[in-house]
C-alpha cells in the first residue's frame, strides 16, 4: 500500500531530497487534479451571481444499467393480451388512485413523497449511462469530449460545498454498465472522484501527523519556489491549487468517515439492507443496497452529486425472475433512503432519481424476457422540493408508446438543475472553443412545481 508520501528508500535515485518518492508526489497531485481541480474565480462568480443559492443541495442519481422494464414497474398493463401482459399485479400506494408494481411495496408507502414518470421519451437506445448522466445523446459534441455529466457541471458552477469533500463522487462497481459519468468537454479537472480501494488507501495519513504533513508541505513549496522562475507555462501555479485541495482532503476525515458504513447505526443499516444474495449480475453491477446508504452519507457531508449503478436490468431472458430479485432490493433501499432523508430534514435539499437508459419490449420473447425498447421508458424521483404523490403520463394499452404526457429526458435534467438552484433557460457553460452550451434544451417538468 502506497502511503501518502511513498516509502523512504536508501540510495534512491527516484525520490526528492526529503525522501518523498516521485511516484508518491504524483499520486497526491493526481488526487487533486482528478477530483478537486478548481478555478476559484468560477466559484466566486457562481456564489455572487443573482439567483444562485449557497445552500448545499445534492442529487443521488441511481442508474438501473441495462434498461428496466417500464411496464413491470410503475404502470402494470392489466388489460394487455397474453404475451404482452407480464405476471406482475398492481398494488395500492399511500396516495389514493395511484398503483404501482407489486415488487415495490415499500416505495408504495412513500408514494406521497415520490413521483413516477410512466412515459419517458427521448431515449437514445445505447447500452451505457451517458444519457442518464448528462441528459444529452452520446454523439453530441463528441469531437471535444461530449457533454459533461451533471456532477461535473455542479463542480464547475458551484465548486465544493466543503473544501475537504469532492463535489462529485462516482460509485464505480464491477461490470460493463458502471460508468458514473465523465467530465466531457470540461476536462479531467471536473471528473468524478471514484473512491476505489487504492484511492481510499491513498487518502489515509498512515501514521503521519498533521503537523508533520504541514512541515512537508512547506518543504514542497520551497522546492517549487526554486523552480518557479523557469516555469513559463504557469502550470506550477495550477499545481499549487490542486495540491491545496488534496491536502485539505488528507487532513480531514469527513470523506473517509462517510464511506465507512461501520460508523452507521446498525438498525438503519438493516432498513437499507445489503441487496444480497446478488443474482442476475453477470457482467453488470451488483444490487448493492449499501451503496445507496453510502450515497446518503456522502451528500450529508457535502458531496453535490453521487452517481451509482444498481443491478443489471438487461432482461432478454427470465424477465420475471430478474424483476422480482432486483425490484424488491431497489424497493427496500430507495424507500429507506427517502424516509431517512425525510427524517433528517434533508429531503427538500436532495433529489433522488432512479432510471435506466431505455425501456423493454411490450411483447415477451421466447426466452420469457423482454428486449430493448427505446421508444418509451420510465423514471422515479423524490425530494429536491418537488411536489410528490404523482404519477405523470401513461403509455398505450400495450405499453408501446407514450399516450398521455410524455416526459422527455431533457425535461428531467431541467428539473434536476432547477432543484439545485440553476435555471437551465439562462445558465450556460463554455466549451473549449468558447461557445456557450445550455445545460438542458428543455424547461423543468411543470407538474413538479
Amino acid at each position: 500500500m502506497l502511503t501518502i508520501f511513498g516509502s523512504r528508500k536508501k540510495n534512491s535515485r527516484s525520490g526528492y531530497c526529503d525522501g518523498v518518492s516521485r511516484r508518491g508526489m504524483l499520486k497526491i497531485g493526481a488526487l487533486g487534479v482528478g477530483a478537486f481541480g478548481l478555478n476559484q474565480a468560477d466559484v466566486m462568480r457562481a456564489q455572487a451571481a443573482p439567483g444562485k443559492t449557497t445552500k448545499h443541495k445534492s442529487v443521488i442519481n441511481i442508474f438501473l444499467g441495462g434498461g428496466p422494464p417500464h411496464q413491470d414497474m410503475w404502470e402494470i398493463k392489466t388489460e394487455a393480451p397474453k404475451g404482452i401482459r407480464g405476471p406482475f399485479k398492481p398494488i395500492a400506494t399511500n396516495v389514493p388512485g395511484i398503483q404501482i408494481g407489486e415488487c415495490f411495496p415499500k416505495i408504495a408507502q412513500v408514494m406521497d413523497k415520490s413521483v413516477v414518470m410512466r412515459a419517458v421519451v427521448g431515449c437514445e437506445g445505447r447500452h451505457n449511462s451517458f444519457q442518464c448522466m448528462t441528459g444529452f445523446r452520446h454523439a453530441e459534441l463528441r469531437s471535444m469530449g461530449g457533454h459533461p455529466a451533471l456532477g461535473s457541471v455542479l463542480h464547475k458552477i458551484y465548486g465544493p460545498a466543503d473544501k475537504s469533500v469532492p463535489p462529485y463522487v462516482g460509485m464505480k462497481t464491477a461490470g460493463v454498465w458502471r460508468d458514473p459519468g465523465t467530465s466531457g468537454f470540461l476536462g479531467p479537472t471536473f471528473a468524478p472522484f471514484i473512491p476505489d480501494g487504492e484511492g481510499l488507501a491513498n487518502m489515509k495519513l498512515n501514521g503521519v501527523s498533521t503537523e508533520r504533513l504541514g512541515d512537508r508541505k512547506l518543504l514542497l513549496k520551497s522546492i517549487d519556489r526554486l523552480r518557479r522562475d523557469v516555469d513559463a507555462s504557469g502550470r506550477l501555479d495550477a499545481l499549487d491549487s490542486y495540491e491545496q485541495q488534496a491536502f485539505d482532503v488528507l487532513t480531514s476525515s469527513k470523506l473517509v468517515d462517510a464511506l465507512d458504513l461501520s460508523k452507521e447505526n446498525p438498525e438503519l443499516r438493516k432498513r437499507y439492507g445489503t441487496g444480497k444474495p446478488y443474482q442476475f449480475q453477470y457482467d453488470g453491477a451488483a444490487t448493492n443496497n449499501e451503496l445507496i446508504l453510502m450515497a446518503r452519507r456522502l451528500v450529508e457531508v457535502g458531496v453535490r452529486c453521487v452517481a451509482l449503478t444498481f443491478g443489471r436490468w438487461d432482461s432478454h431472458g427470465n424477465n420475471e425472475g430478474l424483476v422480482r430479485h432486483h425490484g424488491t432490493r431497489i424497493d427496500q433501499a430507495v424507500a429507506a433512503l427517502v424516509t431517512d432523508l425525510y427524517d433528517r430534514g434533508m429531503l427538500d435539499d436532495v433529489t433522488v432519481l432512479v432510471w435506466g437508459e431505455f425501456g423493454r419490449t411490450p411483447r415477451i420473447n421466447k426466452g420469457a424476457g423482454r428486449d430493448h425498447w427505446p421508444q418509451v421508458s420510465c423514471a422515479y424521483m423524490a425530494g429536491g422540493g418537488i411536489q410528490g404523490g404523482q404519477a405523470i403520463g401513461s403509455t398505450n394499452r400495450l405499453g408501446e408508446r407514450a399516450q398521455t404526457r410524455p416526459v422527455h429526458v431533457q425535461e428531467i435534467f431541467g428539473t434536476l438543475y432547477k432543484n439545485l438552484g440553476i435555471d437551465v433557460m439562462t445558465e450556460k457553460i463554455f466549451d473549449p472553443t468558447g461557445r456557450p452550451q445550455l445545460l438542458s434544451n428543455m424547461a423543468p417538468i411543470r407538474e413538479l412545481g
